[in-house]
């Protein structure tokens, strides 16, 4: 075979297997660049089937409901339950019974570029999405487990159809009877991974916007966790209006700022 090898790369994009015909006339060729190719084209069939066989075992809990009969099941996650300044924020998604999106796991697991692609894919392709934001506040006045419960149920409040199941990643939410709470079900659980990405995506906006309202914190980047420069901030600016005064470090700058005056 005399193609180039620039022609033989995108022939081999389109081949799905080692028994195509294109696949079988380029073990024939001993060019070097070609035997490259062959190993990445095997390499990135190796990922989709990998993905392909995450995404059935994501789906696993989702099938065996809808078998059962429900058919519109939220999955439910919550992003910021740990920083020191922001809301903390929940997101409800119910998904179609054939979404089939590659890719999918706890947004944590996912750089930013990946977890922004997916949330435009999810906001698109999910039957209804409901976000529960719960400001510093109001975190302060109830504490952040009993705040992240109300974010929860705000957010499964906008859905509409309303759910007939929901999954709750880690924390029981009794919402409803016919729930379930799965430990670590943003690695579980397809729509509880959809969850996390809509919320994370949701909370790092709102945190990119108050950066520039409040600098020197670093929330920009840290997302309102307590990273050095989050500390350092609050050691040399004091807090500002989205801080969590009932948390140790902001009480503490707080407390220091105080005694200054």
């Amino acid at each position: 075979m005399s193609e180039p090898i620039s022609i033989i790369r995108e022939k081999l994009s389109q081949v799905t297997s080692e028994q195509d015909p294109f696949f079988q006339l380029c073990l024939r060729d001993e060019r070097k660049g070609v035997e490259r190719l062959l190993r990445s084209t095997r390499k990135k069939w190796e990922k989709e089937a990998k993905l392909a066989a995450k995404l059935i075992e994501m789906k696993q809990y989702e099938t065996e409901l809808l078998k059962q009969g429900f058919q519109h099941i939220a999955g439910v996650d919550e992003v910021g339950r740990g920083p020191l300044a922001g809301p903390v924020v929940a997101a409800a998604v119910i998904l179609p019974s054939d979404f089939s999106v590659l890719g999918i796991n706890d947004s944590k697991q996912l750089n930013e570029a990946k977890r922004d692609a997916l949330f435009d894919i999810i906001k698109k392709e999910a039957i209804s999405i409901g976000i529960g934001i719960i400001e510093h506040d109001v975190i302060d006045q109830v504490n952040i487990y009993e705040a992240t419960k109300l974010a929860m149920r705000m957010a499964l409040e906008e859905l509409n159809p309303a759910p007939d199941f929901t999954l709750i990643d880690a924390m029981p939410l009794k919402y409803s009877e016919a729930e379930l709470s799965l430990i670590k079900g943003d690695t579980k659980s397809i729509s509880i991974a959809c969850a996390s990405i809509i919320a994370k995506v949701t909370r790092d906006r709102i945190m990119q916007q108050y950066d520039e309202l409040y600098p020197g914190y670093d929330f920009v980047n840290n997302m309102g966790y307590g990273t050095k420069k989050h500390l350092k901030g609050l050691d040399t600016i004091g807090i500002c209006p989205i801080h969590r005064l009932s948390f140790s470090p902001v009480k503490e700058a707080k407390s220091h700022f105080e005694r200054l005056k």
